[in-house]
């Protein structure tokens, strides 16, 4: 990844530059979206994690039980 160094002259560049595009008005509105979509974005990556570990598991599981057949 890049490293990204922003300064606060630049935020206050980047917030006046929302500002100007926006409005005022809309700036609640948005944090608001921009908040349920980082949290709808964690919740997806979170299941699909566990999901991956259960099938991990079950995999893991399945071999096992194959190698104790073969063995018999």
């Amino acid at each position: 990844m890049l490293p990204i160094a922003i300064g606060t002259n630049e935020v206050l560049i980047i917030i006046g530059v929302v500002v100007l595009l926006f409005g005022i008005k809309r700036l609640p509105e948005m944090g608001r979206s921009l908040a349920e979509g980082i949290h709808e974005f964690k919740k997806a990556s979170k299941k699909a994690r566990e999901e991956e570990a259960a099938e991990e598991t079950k995999s893991a599981t399945e071999a096992k039980s194959e190698e104790k057949q073969s063995s018999d």
